[in-house]
């Protein structure tokens, strides 16, 4: 019988049981720090992706870690039949950064969660039975959420039939807005800068055109913020940004750091609508989730970091514009590289100098989805190794 502890093992000798739905990238995590990686051989890495927009706050941020040992050993978890202060505190901490205004917040688990949640609301509000989004679109891979997604039906979806009616609206086409919102749409569902398509801005422009549109129709607006809000772009969320209100937000991602939350904020439109037993989830808002999430502000807020998201996303769109990378689009800390070359290939040569980028369904973008806490000797490292790649 085989005594060692599994922990001290060889990892061949661990059985991979793990579904083989991921392409992973060549790189073994064994801890990470500040804006380092570091793998098995202790050598490091440079984390411009951030876990997919996640580590806002970088690795082994001292405050966020305090935040969690301490609820931990306070209460792990109780559900949201159990009234709880750390709750009400990070609903209220999450409504003040957010500084728009809206007048409630119901936690959940991940950005698709919110997504599916933001839609049965304005399904029961407005009677209605179509959804309108944006072509290059991902808002998440459950069934209401992948029926929004751009091309989620020809690549995954697997279901037998879409929910409801949906329509794609051309990017920043604004004459095109009026033929998809209709008196049959219950909302728009829009990412004001999309994540997964490259970091692409749709801009003030288009997106007071289909706040218009949808005051026009009596329709709701909902803005995916999971990957470009929680101060992604260098304010709270792309609404402020914009000046955009929207009627709904959903934000995952940075909200906690790593540890799985999310929320959905409603404005008095919608929160008026709420009544008990409308929505429900087990897990959202647990005690844990509620205090990363208001490690996460508290961090921000103290740190100044969106402060430091404008100024260092700044020296990277002046500074990296190199070897072959041609311009930059997206907006802050979701910016998207052009390339000359697959950025895949660019994404593989700058792994094997020590820098983690990622990728988009745009193969000619590089992503860049940093922790706030970087800087510009970071950006510098960035700059000097594309500048080393053939164009």
């Amino acid at each position: 019988m085989n005594s060692m502890p599994l922990a001290s093992r060889p990892a061949a000798a661990i059985h991979d049981y793990l579904a083989p739905v991921f392409a992973q990238y060549p790189l073994e995590v064994v801890r990470a720090e500040g804006v380092w990686l570091f793998n098995n051989k202790g050598e490091r890495v440079l984390d411009l992706y951030g876990g997919h927009a996640v580590a806002a706050l970088g690795y082994a941020h001292p405050g966020f870690t305090r935040a969690l040992c301490a609820q931990a050993e306070a209460c792990n978890f109780q559900s949201n039949a159990v009234p709880m202060e750390v709750r009400l505190r990070a609903a209220e901490r999450l409504v003040r950064f957010a500084g728009l205004p809206f007048t409630s917040v119901f936690f959940v688990n991940s950005g698709a969660e919110a997504n599916e949640n933001a839609l049965k609301l304005a399904f029961r509000m407005t009677s209605r039975p179509h959804i309108a989004a944006i072509e290059g679109s991902f808002h998440g891979r459950t069934a209401a959420a992948g029926a929004i997604t751009w091309g989620a039906q020809q690549k995954w979806y697997n279901f037998p039939r879409t929910p409801f009616d949906v329509s794609f609206i051309p990017r920043r086409d604004e004459s095109a807005i009026a033929a998809h919102v209709t008196d049959k749409t219950a909302a728009v569902i829009v990412e004001p800068v999309q994540g997964l398509a490259g970091a692409v801005d749709l801009g003030a422009q288009f997106l007071a055109a289909l706040r218009r549109r949808c005051d026009e129709v009596g329709a709701l607006l909902i803005f995916d913020e999971v990957q470009c809000g929680m101060g992604r772009v260098g304010y709270p969320f792309a609404a402020n940004l914009y000046g955009v209100m929207p009627d709904m937000i959903t934000t995952a991602k940075a909200l906690g750091n790593g540890f799985p939350c999310a929320a959905l904020l409603t404005s008095e439109r919608v929160s008026s609508a709420l009544k008990l037993d409308l929505l429900g989830t087990t897990f959202g808002g647990g005690p844990m989730a509620c205090a990363a999430m208001e490690a996460v502000i508290e961090a921000m807020e103290s740190e100044h970091l969106l402060e430091r998201v404008r100024r260092v996303s700044d020296y990277i769109r002046a500074n990296c514009v190199v070897g072959p990378i041609t311009g930059h689009q997206g907006a802050g800390f979701l910016t998207g590289l052009r390339t000359t070359r697959p950025a895949r290939q660019i994404q593989a040569e700058l792994l094997e100098g020590g820098i983690l980028t990622g990728t988009a369904t745009d193969p000619q973008v590089l992503r860049l989805l940093p922790p706030f806490i970087l800087e510009e000797e970071h950006v510098d490292m960035l700059r000097d190794s594309l500048a080393d790649l053939p164009a």
